[in-house]
């Protein structure tokens, strides 16, 4: 099993100075879901998701060496989000911090001063966990580089931030790569693995120009955390059967990705949103994220695909905001009825035009 836990990474005194390294990293949206783990952040079932261009996190982690008197063994920082301090994001990464010391044992040695803030609204269901998480772990690796070289080559270095990301946000290993990623092992894929995902490159040309347009249905926190809801899923009387049907899911995936075949891979992306959702009805206590809104522009949707013969599907995280996925093609037509007939059962008229993105900018 591949194991990163260095001991070595120990930066000589003298030659700790202070800086700083930003990394803007973007979210992600599943089409094959993941919901359900164990062990240390191992997936149940494999996914693969479109990495998205304008829903992401900005992240700088401003370090400097510590004062003589302060404790070595304890984590220190600050962390500010949103221009503002916040305690609970702080106390959340001082814990991933700790978990993470094995292999960057170095952490000790430096201050940190974290700031952070979102292109979207936080914790609404567009995966912040997983644009945060990826961008901090990319910080934190271009650090290691920094001090001993250990990360020259590209491959290695997205491979190592996304085996970190996942240990603090299990999604949050799929924003490393640009295009589409794959996360969790799968025989059909060369070199999937649950431990990191991998980038997936062989896939016709009509996904890479691939629009996710996301409509903001409720900038309100969830009622149930991610992470809450996949802890549920252990006694999930379905559980077993989905992770069956995510796996076979992802097999009949492949050739159509490969194919170009618009309409098969819409299917399967509305049916994913939507078990997401019914695991989420059928948990123990059972609880809903999807709003009236949600339902009346997937009706919307729906219509306007039938009517109009375009390949617009949707798909959903966990959060009730809308994921509209379609060819750039019909570009036009699409963000036409997005104004006229959706933009009115949005909160404010929020709208995020996405698309499939180049995946994470180190911006120093």
């Amino acid at each position: 099993m591949l194991n990163y836990n260095n001991p070595q990474l120990v930066i000589e005194s003298a030659k700790a100075k202070e800086g700083k390294i930003t990394w803007r990293s973007p979210s992600n949206i599943a089409i094959i879901k993941y919901w359900g783990k164990h062990g240390i952040q191992l997936p149940r079932n494999p996914s693969i998701s479109f990495t998205l261009e304008n829903a992401y996190s900005e992240t700088t982690l401003a370090y400097r060496p510590k004062d003589v008197d302060s404790s070595y063994n304890e984590i220190s920082m600050n962390f500010i989000f949103d221009r503002n301090p916040n305690e609970q994001f702080k106390n959340k990464t001082v814990k991933f911090f700790e978990s993470i010391l094995d292999i960057f044992p170095f952490l000790k040695q430096f201050h940190f001063d974290i700031t952070s803030r979102n292109s979207f609204p936080h914790s609404a269901g567009i995966a912040s966990s997983a644009s945060g998480m990826s961008a901090l772990s990319l910080c934190i690796c271009s650090l290691e580089h920094k001090y001993f070289n250990t990360l020259d080559d590209d491959a290695a270095f997205r491979q190592k931030a996304s085996f970190v990301s996942r240990l603090g946000s299990g999604s949050a290993c799929r924003s490393i790569y640009p295009g589409m990623a794959l996360w969790g092992e799968s025989p059909e894929w060369t070199g999937s693995s649950d431990l990191y995902a991998i980038p997936v490159d062989d896939t016709h040309e009509v996904f890479k120009s691939y629009h996710d347009d996301i409509l903001i249905v409720s900038k309100g926190e969830k009622s149930v955390s991610s992470r809450a809801g996949h802890g549920l899923m252990d006694e999930n009387i379905y559980a077993d059967n989905r992770y069956k049907q995510a796996k076979n899911r992802l097999r009949n995936l492949k050739s159509i990705l490969q194919q170009g075949d618009v309409e098969a891979f819409g299917k399967i992306a509305e049916s994913e949103a939507l078990v997401l959702h019914a695991l989420m009805m059928s948990s123990n206590p059972p609880y809903i994220l999807i709003k009236p809104n949600t339902l009346l522009m997937i009706e919307k949707i729906h219509h306007f695909r039938k009517e109009m013969k375009v390949p617009l599907y949707f798909s959903l995280d966990a959060g009730p905001n809308l994921h509209l996925l379609y060819p750039d093609e019909v570009k036009t037509q699409v963000q036409e009825f997005i104004t006229s007939e959706l933009l009115p059962h949005c909160e404010n008229g929020q709208w995020i035009k996405d698309k499939v993105g180049r995946g994470p900018l180190q911006m120093d």
